[in-house]
C-alpha cells in the first residue's frame, strides 16, 4: 500500500471538510447548515449519482458481465447480514443485533461518491452500472435484517410481532431514498442517450462542490454522535472497525474470481465494506421498533464511514492493485 496515496486521500477535499465539520462541533462552534439544506444536498446527490450511472449505463448495455456483478452484489447484501448477526448476537439482542447486520450488509452512498472521485484522481476507469448495483444492495440489506427479528426473536404468546410481510417489502423497496436512487437511474438509461448532454452541467457540473458541503454536515453530525462511543463499549467500536475491513476481504475475493476490472473491483469492495447511516437506520426504526436507532447509526456514522473514507479506499485499491498484477 502506498504512503503517498493514503496520505492524498486523507488531504483530499472530501476528508477535510468531513474533519471541518466534525472539528467545528468539538470546539463548540456555531456553525451549522440550516436544516432544508442537508435534505436538499442529499436529494441533489441521490438525483445526480442515479441520473449519471443510467446515463453510462444505457451506453453501455445491460451485459452478461453486467448482470453478474448486480447479482454478485445482491448476494453480497445477503450474505453479510446473515454472519454479522451471529458475531453480534454475542454481545446484543436479537433486535439490535439484526437491525445492525442489514445496517452493514447495506452501503453508504457517500463513501461510493468518495471511492468514485478517488478513482478519477487515479485515472481509473470503472463502469457506469456500478450505479446499478449500489442502489440494489439497499432493500436486500433490510428484509435480511427483518427475517433475522423474525426467525430468532422470541414470540409472546405465540404472536407475530412488527409489521407484516407487505408492509416490510414495500418499506425496503419504495423508501424515498431507494425509490429516488432506483428512479433517477431509469431516467437515465431512458434519456440518458438524448438529454445526457444538455444536463450535464447539472448532473456533473455542480456535484464536487455539494459533496463537499454534504460531507461538511456530515462531519458534525459524526461528532455529534462521537461522543457517545464511550457508552456502546470496546468490542462494538471494535466491530465498526473490523467489520468493514473483514467485508472488503470478502468484496475483493469476489471481485478477482469475477474478473472486475480494477475500478470495478474498488467500488464493489467499497458497497461491502460500507454500511448505511440514512436509509436501513430509518427503515429499521420502522420495521423494528425494539431495537436502538441510536446504537447501530452511531458505529456506521462514527466508526466505518470515517475509516473507509480515509484510510479504507487507498488500503483496498492497494490490495486490488498487488491482486491485479
Amino acid at each position: 500500500m502506498d504512503t503517498q496515496t493514503i496520505l492524498a486521500n486523507v488531504l483530499s477535499p472530501a476528508a477535510l471538510f468531513f474533519a471541518l465539520g466534525f472539528f467545528a462541533v468539538l470546539v463548540h462552534s456555531d456553525l451549522e447548515l440550516p436544516y432544508p439544506l442537508p435534505k436538499f444536498f442529499s436529494t441533489y446527490l441521490l438525483i445526480s449519482i442515479g441520473y449519471t450511472g443510467g446515463e453510462k449505463l444505457a451506453h453501455a448495455g445491460l451485459t452478461t458481465e453486467v448482470t453478474w456483478t448486480i447479482l454478485a452484489a445482491m448476494a453480497m447484501a445477503v450474505i453479510i447480514p446473515f454472519y454479522t448477526f451471529f458475531f453480534l448476537r454475542r454481545i446484543l439482542s436479537v433486535y439490535d443485533a439484526a437491525a445492525m447486520a442489514a445496517t452493514y450488509g447495506s452501503i453508504s452512498i457517500v463513501t461510493f461518491v468518495i471511492g468514485t472521485e478517488f478513482l478519477n484522481r487515479e485515472h481509473v476507469e470503472f463502469g457506469g452500472h456500478m450505479v446499478a448495483v449500489m442502489s440494489l444492495m439497499e432493500s436486500p440489506a433490510v428484509i435480511m435484517g427483518i427475517m433475522l427479528v423474525r426467525m430468532f426473536a422470541p414470540r409472546v404468546g405465540g404472536d407475530e410481532t412488527g409489521p407484516g410481510l407487505k408492509a416490510i417489502l414495500h418499506e425496503s423497496f419504495f423508501n424515498g431514498t431507494v425509490l429516488l436512487l432506483i428512479g433517477s437511474l431509469i431516467i437515465g438509461v431512458i434519456t440518458g442517450r438524448t438529454a445526457g448532454e444538455g444536463l450535464r452541467p447539472f448532473m456533473s457540473g455542480i456535484f464536487k462542490g455539494i459533496v463537499l458541503l454534504f460531507l461538511l454536515d456530515v462531519g458534525m453530525l459524526a461528532a455529534k454522535k462521537a461522543g457517545k462511543l464511550v457508552e456502546v463499549g470496546p468490542k462494538l467500536v471494535a466491530f465498526g472497525i473490523l467489520a468493514p475491513l473483514a467485508n472488503a476481504a470478502l468484496g475483493i475475493g469476489l471481485a478477482y474470481a469475477m474478473g472486475m476490472g480494477k475500478g470495478d473491483a474498488l467500488l464493489f469492495t467499497l458497497l461491502c465494506a460500507s454500511s448505511s447511516y440514512i436509509v436501513v437506520p430509518a427503515a429499521m426504526r420502522q420495521a423494528v421498533p425494539e431495537a436502538n436507532p441510536g446504537l447501530f447509526e452511531l458505529l456506521s456514522l462514527s466508526v466505518t464511514f470515517p475509516l473507509n473514507i480515509s484510510v479504507g479506499i487507498p488500503l483496498y485499491y492497494g490490495v486490488i492493485s498487488r491482486l491485479w498484477a
